[in-house]
């Protein structure tokens, strides 16, 4: 069954656009959801030049059933399109969480193969489980003329190379910040900024942007970053480069062997 990307509501119209304005962003006058942590235990919870192992051998392994749709690597996680690299799937609604999902690579094993496959979008009809792949990463796992398959899948850790990317969001400034994290190995629990000494909680929106309502400052930026597994990893100096990746110097740690 083929499924057609959601339109309908203002959030993914602006994930998939881009965003390409604040103002379909959230008000820059409401308050940030914070909370204030001593910048000086840093380097105790990640300033990770050799981070420790995650424990993610241990995922549960989930079911369901996969379908697929045209995609093309853009979608409500508001990352580019990827039309090299059409290894991508969108995500049940609750499996989604809002965005949590999105960047995580999951390994999907269908009726005739199995491979692993990057989160890009949010699949609103599907059930708690279902995954939608693009047509091509359908036709590894089974007969496109099957359309709707039963499969299981958990997630592991993405194969990246190199650094973690931080993307700002077009209309981004001082005053109202935007932020996307990309080409992270696991997937993003949370992501801090420090001010005045104390790291800061900045809130993650559905269209995958962790948004700083009242601006994070000029920068440069020191980011904490939390993974699904507890690990954590701080990057020092970000610049600000509106509707621009910066590349950072810090990467998640992979799994421990099992």
């Amino acid at each position: 069954m083929q499924w057609t990307t959601w339109v309908g509501t203002t959030l993914l119209v602006a994930a998939l656009a881009g965003c390409s304005d604040a103002s379909e962003a959230p008000s820059r006058e409401a308050a940030d959801a914070s909370t204030p942590v001593d910048a000086a235990d840093a380097s105790q919870r990640g300033d990770a030049s050799d981070p420790a192992p995650a424990a993610c051998a241990d995922e549960p392994e989930h079911t369901g059933e996969a379908t697929y749709y045209a995609a093309d690597g853009s979608g409500n996680c508001s990352f580019d399109a990827s039309p090299s690299d059409l290894r991508v799937a969108a995500m049940n609604r609750e499996d989604y969480q809002a965005s949590a999902a999105c960047g995580a690579c999951v390994h999907v094993e269908g009726p005739r193969g199995e491979l692993t496959l990057r989160i890009v979008d949010q699949c609103p009809e599907c059930a708690r489980g279902d995954l939608d792949l693009s047509v091509q990463a359908f036709d590894r796992i089974a007969e496109r003329a099957q359309g709707r398959v039963p499969v299981r899948w958990r997630y592991v850790p993405c194969d990246v190379e190199g650094a973690l990317r931080y993307r700002f969001k077009e209309g981004s400034s001082q005053d109202w910040t935007a932020v996307q994290i990309r080409n992270h190995r696991q997937r993003i629990a949370r992501l801090e900024v420090e001010r005045s000494g104390a790291f800061v909680t900045v809130p993650r929106e559905s269209y995958n942007y962790f948004v700083a309502a009242s601006g994070m400052g000029p920068g440069p930026y020191t980011f904490r970053l939390t993974d699904a597994y507890g690990a954590t990893v701080v990057e020092r100096g970000v610049v600000l480069r509106v509707a621009r990746e910066v590349t950072g110097t810090q990467q998640l740690p992979a799994c421990a062997p099992p």
